[in-house]
């Protein structure tokens, strides 16, 4: 695949009402370059913080977690709540060192990939491949780390500021084969059809005409198709895909699963659970690193009641 292009930077951007948001590009740029150990230390300190001052997102949390793990009695529940506010700190360090640490610093965080093989059998074959995982905390990270292996795309939603969505969008293309938008299903297809790597996250709520109601963990969640149709008209592999943070300092684990069987089924609905199933076994892998904080459940069956 030849590399990406970079896109020039707007006069625009370099105007005083874009300031502000320079400022925040510089104060990431500024945590991005700090030791590993650091870092570390900072994500713990954010998560401290975020346990006590976002209280819209700890409920948000809170709610998403009762739904999933009913199991759970009230005591463990709370503990994965403040488990995963405290992983949100990491996140966001983990989100700074991915879009703009340098490649010496990423080199040195801790990496194990397996299941490599099942990815080059599909190349050997000459076959695209979607890798598709979950919202998980170090999800930024985790990209980043890959592509020191492996050349990547991705797809992903165009960000509110310009000023960032200019840093980040050249950010990712520093090491990534390209980044489509959301809605540029010709590109995508024609990438995966060319032989590309395409990593996928469909488990958030897009409000997309294409999503359905398939269950996650139990609970009807509207999830978007994508995965069918992306699968079925550019004839790639679909491989499910995990990546883990290690405690006590012990770095990240990259899992690729072998290849999902018989699939694009028939059934855009059917194939949907299927993923959904998938990603659903990665998230009690390590359900305290999961995006609980996101409104998985906000779009609602007809005649169901509002859940946040």
């Amino acid at each position: 695949m030849p590399g990406a292009v970079l896109p020039p930077l707007p006069r625009r951007l370099l105007g005083p009402r874009h300031w502000p948001a320079w400022i925040g590009v510089g104060v990431i740029w500024l945590v991005a370059h700090l030791p590993w150990r650091v870092l570390e230390g900072l994500g713990r300190f954010i998560g401290n913080l975020a346990l006590v001052l976002n209280a819209e997102r700890r409920q948000i949390a809170a709610t998403n977690i009762a739904l999933c793990f009913p199991e759970l009695d009230a005591d463990a529940q709370r503990a994965l709540v403040r488990a995963n506010l405290r992983d949100v700190g990491m996140m966001l360090v983990e989100f700074a060192l991915g879009w703009m640490g340098s490649d010496r610093a990423i080199a040195r965080v801790p990496l194990r990939i397996e299941g490599l093989e099942h990815l080059q059998a599909a190349r050997d074959a000459g076959r695209g491949v979607l890798l598709v995982g979950g919202h998980f905390s170090h999800l930024e990270l985790a990209a980043r780390l890959v592509s020191s292996r492996i050349r990547i795309a991705g797809m992903y939603r165009r960000m509110d500021s310009e000023v960032f969505e200019w840093v980040v969008l050249r950010s990712r293309l520093h090491y990534a084969d390209a980044m489509f938008d959301k809605d540029d299903l010709r590109g995508t297809v024609k990438y995966l059809r060319a032989g590309g790597t395409l990593w996928y996250a469909p488990d958030q709520d897009m409000r997309s005409k294409d999503n359905v109601f398939a269950p996650f963990f139990g609970v009807p969640a509207a999830t978007i198709t994508a995965t069918h149709h992306l699968a079925r008209m550019s004839g790639a592999v679909v491989i499910p895909f995990f990546h883990r943070r290690l405690p006590d300092g012990g770095g990240y684990v990259l899992r690729l699963a072998p290849p999902m069987p018989d699939f694009p089924g028939k059934d855009a609905a059917v194939d949907t659970l299927r993923v959904n199933e998938e990603i659903e076994r990665m998230v009690r892998e390590a359900p305290e690193q999961y995006l609980w904080v996101h409104k998985r459940f906000k779009t609602r069956p007809p005649g169901e009641p509002r859940i946040y």
